[in-house]
């Protein structure tokens, strides 16, 4: 028997039609601690500069060992949310990087610091193939994007909770504390929610939709390489997955870089810069990502490139503001453009896997979102350590972060090209069957 036609044999029954929103709400609770725990490292770069004496390039590699072994084994994690038990993934996944977590107080030297951050990146991993794989077997098109949208929120919330927590306990307890403190939470998570996450059938819910009950077995999920050809074969596809890269890229700068770029520029301190470099942001991304799923789940039914078409227009209109967060020399201009930035980028946000979910099958969602974390943190993983190195290189941190406009400039044009014209045809060769 293959692993992809023993997962519905193993399902559970299906409860009623409300916990498709508190499966939602369970997984955003795990998904806080994913992103708090990731991000503390950076609210305490100033503290490991002062006792460890690192310089902004290893710093940013110390940021960056994350982002590259997340990236790297993300296309074997999107093979195993395709063929293993969600649910034991994605628990296993929380209990490995909580542990890591813990494990980082211990450091003492870069190397030290690189490895554990690596080892956190592994277990990581598998958490969103997984998720939004589980995620799309409840919610149809009808509801995808709202339904991702609002598990997007937890990734702010919980970039949020990990940059003002880690910032404050670490400048009040010391680095070491705030990673003790995530780590152990972490675990008894996982061990609160085991009993209430229910694996699903593998689309159920479009089948649910149809009427069909039925365990109909997919097809399974073939080698790598079958869908990559198949992704070459979809401009669409790589399309939504280069202008991820763009995305993340610029991502991963505001997050490695913020906190420190407000303590250098703007004299505030690490608590203060831990917050708001991300707190206007990532508040103003919640609600982006709840309006762009919204809007994309009312446009998608009259329109095919719908969603894809509200991250064109999310990423256009962002752009400007990301340039002004870098030039301005005003607190309260910069605190007004990230807010804007931040809306739009949780609008592109909120649909980043419901648009690839479009035009792919529904026995390769989590190999898509492996294939595309492979990508968007490959390119986070080279920007962060890139700026730091620019900066010790005698770039001015403003120019640096301004220039990342650019980028997205760049994968707004992409995007518009794939909502108005690649995925029509796309979805005509295709007959339209993934999305069904």
């Amino acid at each position: 028997m293959s692993p992809q036609s023993a997962a519905p044999e193993r399902a559970q029954p299906r409860p009623g039609p409300s916990y498709k929103w508190w499966l939602v709400g369970m997984l955003w609770l795990i998904c806080f601690f994913n992103y708090a725990d990731r991000q503390a490292i950076f609210s305490v770069f100033k503290l490991l500069e002062k006792e460890f004496g690192f310089n902004k390039t290893e710093l940013g590699w110390i940021g960056a060992a994350f982002m590259w072994v997340y990236a790297i084994t993300a296309p074997f994690a999107g093979q195993v949310g395709d063929r293993l038990h969600r649910k034991s993934v994605i628990l296993a996944g929380l209990y490995v990087w909580s542990l890591v977590t813990g494990f980082t107080a211990a450091c003492s030297s870069g190397w030290q610091f690189m490895l554990v951050r690596g080892a956190e990146g592994l277990g990581e991993t598998f958490y969103f193939p997984a998720s939004m794989s589980m995620i799309s077997d409840y919610h149809t098109r009808r509801t995808r994007s709202r339904a991702m949208g609002l598990h997007q929120t937890s990734v702010y919330a919980g970039t949020i909770g990990g940059s003002a927590i880690a910032g404050w306990i670490g400048e009040s307890l010391g680095w070491r504390a705030p990673f003790l403190l995530f780590g152990g939470l972490g675990v008894l998570l996982g061990f609160l929610l085991t009993a209430f996450v229910r694996e699903p059938a593998r689309n159920e819910a479009e089948r649910m939709e149809a009427g069909r009950a039925d365990a109909r077995a997919l097809r399974p999920p073939g080698p790598l390489h079958e869908f990559l050809g198949f992704m070459l074969r979809t401009p669409t596809l790589c399309a939504l997955m280069l202008a991820f890269l763009g995305a993340n890229s610029v991502a991963g700068v505001f997050l490695a870089w913020m906190p420190t770029f407000l303590n250098e520029k703007f004299r505030l301190s690490l608590t203060v810069a831990g917050v708001g470099a991300v707190a206007f942001l990532q508040i103003a991304s919640m609600v982006g990502a709840l309006f762009g799923g919204y809007l994309a789940d009312r446009l998608r039914p009259r329109w095919a490139g719908g969603r894809v078409l509200v991250q064109a227009m999310a990423m256009l209109l962002a752009a400007p503001f990301i340039f002004l967060c870098g030039a301005t020399l005003d607190l309260m201009t910069l605190t007004v453009a990230m807010t804007c930035f931040g809306f739009f980028k949780g609008m592109y946000d909120a649909n980043i896997w419901a648009a690839m979910y479009d035009v792919v099958p529904p026995e390769r969602r989590a190999t898509t979102l492996g294939i595309g974390n492979l990508l968007g943190w490959l390119g986070a993983g080279c920007a962060a350590p890139a700026l730091g190195r620019a900066v010790d290189n005698g770039i001015s941190m403003s120019a640096a972060i301004s220039s990342t406009a650019v980028i997205y400039l760049a994968s707004a044009s992409l995007l518009l090209l794939a909502g108005a014209v690649l995925l029509p045809r796309d979805l005509r060769r295709l007959g339209d069957a993934p999305a069904r």
